[in-house]
């Protein structure tokens, strides 16, 4: 378009000095208000309504401008990948298949799909049900999951306790259940199979959100740069859009260890400005070149253009889903914000800009017939403010590449806590945002790859194609979830999710059947990778499942712990020893390996099982289980520390202060209950030393001083629980009430107990109690010492050549190239004990 057109565009430059002062305004809100945001976040972790178990805030009702804000700041974050689709829409639909005639049946044929699929998808199917799906306030694939795995027994995690089920953030809305749905339920539950299929098909979807992060980044750095065609003859173009999209990405991908926090500070205006520019522009074309272009919203257009292109308009629906790319990141990223603000930002300013933007180039196509190589989105936009749009479009993509970059981290994360992913080294890059990480081996392999796909597709159809097919796919798992959220959790009739599977199941299967038809040209990509991470999620998953049912078989009793002493040639040293183990209970057989090759152990014992729950997060005060193992003398306990998997994980010396701390809260409360218990044993001198053996739960200790009882007690029964993916069901201990083995009956009598003899009971537990404290900090004084197994996994014979090649190679070639445990904790060298351990399986 030439400057012919100036005095239509005489308030351009207005325009966009008005579109930067709005958005400095808004930045500099979003800046006051960064603080306001973080502490909203964290008080969702920490006031969790125990009676229907969803965050709330410390006042009744967000305040409008407090929900304003978060929907202005939700742009910059949710709302990046989504914005930019006008980009490369177009683009990739008239790339090949249809072309663009001059009855314009195509253009407003592909603008009303455009249309329907924006409000379909993301609008109705998002905005007003997905959302709604939350699991504590937090969205994703593993959200859904988590919430399906709490309501129906078809988790594979294999620590899993009934504990767990007395969190704050575990509970739930519990409506009567209805007939159908407990039936669904029973099915569910019945067929282990189903367990597999499910977990398969979180994976999928998890693995196309990664090759989502690969993909759009490269897809959207380079529409953006592509608009130097318009400016550029072809010969220098040719040679300039790869260089300069290659350094753009390269320059992303170096940035990430800053952080989201410090390089968002500039996300929310940036969006801010796009999409007002897109919208000016959109209703400069309608109003300027077709004013009657809103009558292709009619669905009578989409028929019309199947009727005239028939297989070749089906095959174009690959560039047309293109649309809606980043609509998931509304759901995932809803932890960060609130449903209010992302419903907001979406239905009255994301969505309005783009549909006139998309109207908008419609409209100009509908009286310019380009040929198709030349149509995209800049052949729209006047030539005297094509600089100042190519500028801001590329903000713009290295805005919506950061989200899915953010996203991508979050979610190899969320797969790692629920071993599912190779153990990676997570950094947390604020102190204030909860979640913001970051994770140095994905980011440079992305940054390769995506420099890769870059260079090797070199058009905006080969990308675009392998982004659409990744895109649907992650869509049709959120469909099929949020239909399992609907009969379980909901407990709505199963036609309702039936109803919600098939209508828009199948507009996403339209437009999934159609991005297969580009298989090979360039939808190859996203399921290769995904087949090669789901490879390595599923190996890593089932061979951690063998490792927990082997030390499951082979752990020692607590009989043989407590029969180790001088007598046998065992020396107890000084210093605090931390045995690291996946068990919830019993003594580990790494253990057990550890005294047979070194006959000594720690004065303070404690078994610590770190593990994670299928919560988001799990409240500070709620995180820790301490109990005894064993008799008070003989200074050995457990402590079960429990992670959501947003959760972040402590280092190693704060994790060390803080579990001494709470293992002296529990010594407290655990002589203060025998303090103002009422009843003694029969023979109470002879089991005075065993009777904590005999009533050794494990009581949750908060983070607060210890002023009385812990919030409460836990004690649980031994129920069968299946840790297996198709084997058969072994039993998991899931009590956590350790006894000594009974072999002799006992009797206990009540009797009444005189007022002198109460004092000297009583004082004679608090010297027990401060010489159990002072046992405790002394050791600390002498040194921590963390006791890990190395373990090697070696199939047994007999196995299936696959379960061999799986097992053999692939876990141990895996194990031997990610972070081990002592990594991942942080362990100083100095301190470590690792005990050699040959896993079986």
């Amino acid at each position: 378009m030439s400057c012919g057109f100036t005095e239509k565009w005489a308030n351009v430059p207005f325009f966009f000095f008005i579109s930067s002062v709005c958005a400095r305004k808004a930045e500099s809100l979003m800046c006051r208000t960064a603080d306001v945001f973080a502490q909203r976040h964290n008080s969702c972790v920490r006031n969790m309504d125990l009676d229907k178990g969803k965050c709330r805030n410390t006042s009744k009702k967000e305040s409008w401008k407090t929900i304003l804000l978060l929907a202005y700041q939700s742009l910059g974050v949710v709302y990046g990948d989504l914005s930019i689709s006008p980009l490369y829409v177009y683009k990739s639909t008239f790339a090949e298949d249809i072309q663009h005639s001059q009855t314009n049946e195509e253009i407003f044929g592909v603008l009303s799909f455009v249309f329907w699929t924006l409000t379909l998808i993301p609008l109705f199917k998002y905005v007003f049900v997905v959302l709604r799906a939350d699991d504590n306030g937090e969205g994703g694939t593993f959200a859904l999951y988590s919430l399906i795995c709490r309501h129906a027994k078809v988790g594979l995690l294999p620590n899993r306790q009934v504990a767990d089920e007395a969190l704050s953030t575990y509970k739930l809305e519990q409506p009567p259940e209805k007939k159908n749905s407990s039936r669904v339920k029973l099915l569910l539950e019945k067929y282990k199979a189903l367990h597999t299929a499910l977990l398969i098909l979180v994976l999928l979807g998890t693995c196309m959100v990664i090759g989502d992060g690969l993909l759009t980044p490269a897809i959207s750095v380079f529409s953006a740069v592509s608009g130097l065609e318009l400016s550029m003859s072809k010969e220098h173009h040719q040679y300039a859009v790869i260089p300069i999209t290659c350094f753009i990405l390269v320059c992303l991908f170096a940035l990430q260890h800053y952080g989201t926090h410090r390089l968002g500070s500039f996300f929310a205006p940036v969006v801010m400005m796009w999409l007002l520019c897109i919208s000016a522009l959109g209703l400069f074309n309608i109003i300027y070149w077709n004013p009657q272009v809103y009558k292709a919203l009619s669905p009578y257009y989409m028929f019309k253009f199947l009727k005239k292109t028939k297989i070749s308009g089906w095959m174009s629906l690959g560039g047309i889903l293109l649309c809606i790319t980043g609509s998931e990141a509304m759901f995932a990223d809803l932890g960060h914000f609130s449903y209010a603000a992302i419903q907001i930002a979406f239905t009255f300013l994301v969505y309005p800009a783009l549909i006139l933007a998309y109207m908008g180039q419609a409209a100009y196509l509908s009286r310019n017939h380009h040929p198709s190589r030349t149509i995209s989105f800049y052949v729209s936009v006047p030539e005297c403010v094509r600089w100042p749009v190519l500028v801001i479009a590329i903000l713009a993509s290295v805005v919506g590449s950061q989200a899915i970059i953010s996203g991508t981290f979050s979610i190899i994360n969320q797969s790692q806590s629920l071993g599912c992913f190779p153990r990676v080294k997570v950094v947390h890059t604020s102190d204030k945002i909860h979640g913001q990480i970051y994770i140095p081996e994905i980011n440079w392999m992305l940054m390769i790859l995506c420099i890769a796909v870059t260079i090797g597709f070199r058009d905006t159809k080969h990308m675009g194609n392998a982004s659409g097919l990744a895109v649907m796919t992650v869509m049709l798992v959120t469909t099929c979830l949020t239909s399992l959220v609907i009969i379980l959790c909901w407990h709505k009739p199963p036609i309702i999710a039936i109803t919600f599977l098939l209508f828009f199941g199948s507009i996403e299967l339209l437009y999934f059947s159609a991005s297969l038809t580009k298989f090979r040209e360039g939808a190859w990509l996203p399921i290769l990778l995904a087949l090669f991470l789901m490879t390595i999620m599923f190996v890593w998953h089932y061979a951690t499942i063998k490792k927990y049912e082997y030390d499951l078989h082979n752990k020692v009793s607590l009989e043989w712990l407590l029969a180790l002493g001088p007598s046998l040639g065992i020396a107890r040293v000084p210093g605090i020893g931390l045995v690291f183990t996946d068990l919830t209970s019993g003594i580990p057989a790494n253990f057990s390996r550890f005294v047979t090759n070194l006959p000594a152990f720690h004065r303070i014992l404690v078994f610590v099982c770190v593990k994670s729950v299928p919560v988001p997060y799990v409240p500070p005060d709620e995180r820790y289980l301490v109990g005894r193992v064993g008799p008070p003398a003989h200074r050995s306990y457990r402590c079960i520390v429990r992670y959501g998997y947003r959760d972040v994980h402590q280092d190693v010396d704060s994790f060390e202060s803080e579990l001494v701390d709470r293992l002296a809260d529990f010594i407290r409360y655990d002589w203060n209950r025998k303090q103002g218990s009422k009843s003694c044993d029969e023979d109470d001198d002879a089991s005075r030393s065993n009777e904590s053996s005999s009533d050794c739960r494990l009581a949750v200790i908060g983070t607060m001083t210890f002023s009385g009882p812990p919030a409460f007690e836990i004690e649980e029964s031994v129920q069968p629980a299946s840790v297996s993916i198709e084997f058969p069901t072994v039993e998991s201990m899931t009590d956590v009430i350790e006894m000594e083995p009974v072999g002799v009956a006992e009797r206990r009598v009540r009797f009444a107990i005189e007022d002198d003899s109460e004092t000297d009971v009583q004082t004679d537990m608090g010297v027990q109690l401060r010489e159990e404290l002072e046992d405790l900090y002394t050791a600390q004084q002498a040194g921590t010492a963390f006791i890990l197994g190395h373990s090697h996994v070696r199939a047994k014979q007999g196995s299936s050549v696959l379960k061999r090649v799986a097992i053999d190679f692939g876990y141990n070639f895996l194990r031997r190239n990610c972070r081990g445990a002592d990594v991942a904790l942080k362990v100083p060298p100095v301190s470590l004990l690792e005990v050699g351990m040959v896993y079986v399986v």
